[in-house]
């Protein structure tokens, strides 16, 4: 029996070995943007399954510097069951290929939750949600990308920035949006400057977790199922910003991106060329992270306007 035992343990640990060695392998081939991913058509696809969007963790919530040679996103463990507390991870080019990503623990432990990431278009920033229980200093963070590496965080100093916001993000022009989780509400605040006047609420129909498009010609959001009252799961919707600088009417983005489960956290790419978002489709409602091409977007804002 001990010997039945031994060589079942040199089995797990050669089986261990081997599974690190080919995951090690999978990093060190990983180059060019998007993580060395093979870019999407028209249908949703998993983004990096097994290195990013791993089989039972929660993965949303992704973000790309514009130069494209980082990338940050949240993941939530789960360990016997239990959800652990959201964490940014974090991964870059170093010596032409991408790194492991690994925990960014950009507030050192201050704060408990980390979630949400958002590399600015227009500065070296990246903001994101910080949040502990009963915390003062819960809302928007930031970290700045300088030389090659990361700063210590910050919490961004603004009286805009109360305990309960959320998914704060710009478009080119730097006007702010995001969402006050608390009140269950969207708001922006225009940039000028240097410089963001007081928020207003966004004069939407409904959506939370909004990111607007880089050139703030679009806004996603994601709401409740519309259509039928029984279920409970969330689509992704997008509003066109109208020639008056109002917002249209929301359109759902369709059946190829919106199914029975949930879809959640829409973000775009800083090119504007491919929608990431969060689909709640693995036993027990975890989420992968799936992107497709914004032609999508594209072909929709045509019917509009053509309409």
């Amino acid at each position: 029996m001990n010997k039945i035992k031994s060589v079942s343990s040199v089995i797990c640990i050669a089986a261990t070995m081997m599974c690190n060695v080919s995951v090690a392998a999978s990093f060190s081939a990983l180059k060019g943007d998007w993580f060395g991913q093979k870019t999407p058509g028209l249908t949703p696809e998993v983004f990096a399954a097994n290195t990013v969007s791993i089989e039972g963790r929660y993965e949303f919530g992704i973000s790309f510097s514009p130069d494209l040679k980082e990338m940050y996103f949240t993941a939530l463990d789960v360990i016997d069951g239990v959800d652990t507390s959201p964490k940014i991870m974090y991964s870059k080019i170093e010596n032409g290929y991408w790194t492991k990503p690994k925990e960014a623990g950009f507030t050192g432990g201050k704060m408990e939750y980390e979630l949400v990431p958002y590399a600015s278009l227009n500065e070296e920033r990246v903001y994101f949600t910080g949040r502990s229980p009963d915390s003062k200093e819960s809302g928007i963070w930031y970290v700045t990308r300088e030389d090659g590496g990361l700063s210590e965080a910050k919490r961004f100093e603004s009286p805009l920035n109360t305990g309960r916001l959320s998914d704060f993000n710009q478009g080119i022009d730097g006007d702010m949006i995001f969402t006050n989780m608390s009140e269950r509400r969207m708001y922006t605040a225009q940039k000028e400057n240097g410089q963001f006047l007081k928020a207003k609420p966004m004069d939407i129909e409904f959506g939370l977790h909004g990111f607007i498009s880089p050139n703030e010609d679009y806004l996603l959001v994601n709401a409740r199922n519309r259509d039928d009252k029984a279920r409970k799961d969330s689509d992704l919707f997008v509003y066109f910003k109208e020639a008056d600088g109002s917002w249209s009417k929301p359109i759902n983005l369709g059946t190829s991106i919106n199914t029975p489960y949930s879809e959640t956290v829409a973000r775009v790419s800083p090119d504007g060329q491919y929608l990431f978002f969060a689909r709640y489709n693995e036993p027990n409602d975890v989420s992968n992270i799936y992107w497709v091409s914004t032609q999508i977007i594209t072909e929709l804002k045509e019917a509009y306007f053509k309409g």
